[in-house]
């Protein structure tokens, strides 16, 4: 009765990891080609290549994409406004298409931004940073606030109000499912672990691509707020910030934003009740806010 019970059991599992074999394959083709509708440029910096998309006029946005992003992330999380502004969308160090500058820091990635805006020839931008995105956009912000007119944030990695005992050194998925079937095998709980949509999962294929990424955000990026806690003075920021999190947020906790708040100067906060780490149904109120800020 057992043996038969474990070999029905063995049947199903193994159909359902065919089903999905077939099904992440599939995406993954969709993905690729999806990739090449953006349209992005490729250039070669002192380190090595960057690539980033760049559309619209007007006030400039850089927009800076969070973990499992790309330069495709990066100008989603800006397409509403691309009809006003113009977005500059690169991927971040390890991810679709640019390469990583030394040990790949924060401060690195801003330095990188900066090379990059030295090309285009623009002079000043409003730094957008998404989630992981969060800590390099602070970063840029401090580093160069001669080349910042302002600091957005949505649902960022945010700083401490004092310097944690501890912290993990290693704040990301684990290597071994950093791959495009496992992930996709996996999508199915994003709603109950995330808070996110499975179908999340097509704007993060293909994993191969960002790989690098991912593994130097959790190893490098995420902990560098606590790692070098005593080089984030936030409350020096020349630039008004306008932060943005919604309060059911599974990703990036909202006390932790409630209660580094006060070391920002000239700060608005706006939360939202319900919308998650990607503050789903938001569009609109984020929208006019932004361009409040920016105008």
């Amino acid at each position: 009765m057992w043996i038969y019970i474990l070999g029905t059991m063995l049947i199903v599992i193994t159909m359902y990891l065919v089903i999905q074999a077939i099904r992440c394959h599939n995406a993954v083709k969709e993905s690729r080609k999806t990739l090449t509708t953006y349209q992005a440029e490729s250039v070669s910096l002192s380190y090595g290549n960057l690539t980033y998309v760049d559309k619209g006029v007007g006030e400039v946005i850089l927009s800076v994409h969070g973990l499992f992003g790309g330069y495709d992330q990066a100008f989603d999380t800006c397409k509403d406004l691309s009809s006003d502004y113009r977005i500059i969308a690169p991927s971040r160090f390890g991810y679709v298409g640019s390469d990583i500058l030394g040990s790949g820091t924060p401060g690195e990635q801003a330095t990188a931004f900066v090379e990059l805006l030295d090309r285009l020839k623009i002079e000043k931008v409003f730094l957008l940073g998404t989630s992981a995105g969060g800590s390099v956009s602070i970063r840029f912000a401090l580093d160069y606030p001669h080349r910042t007119k302002g600091l957005i944030l949505y649902c960022s990695g945010m700083h401490f109000s004092e310097k944690p005992h501890t912290y993990p050194e290693y704040a990301g998925p684990p290597a071994f499912l950093c791959n495009n079937f496992a992930m996709y095998v996996i999508s199915p709980f994003f709603e109950p672990i995330m808070g996110m949509h499975p179908s999340t999962i097509n704007s993060m294929l293909p994993i191969g691509d960002r790989k690098d990424g991912v593994i130097l955000d959790a190893s490098v990026t995420n902990p560098d707020m606590a790692r070098n806690f005593e080089n984030y003075h936030i409350e020096s920021l020349q630039v008004p910030t306008l932060i943005f999190h919604a309060i059911d947020d599974k990703l990036v906790r909202y006390e932790d934003t409630l209660n580094a708040l006060n070391r920002f100067p000239n700060c608005t906060f706006i939360s939202f009740e319900t919308g998650g780490h990607l503050m789903d149904g938001h569009a609109k109120e984020i929208e006019t806010a932004v361009a409040k800020f920016i105008h």
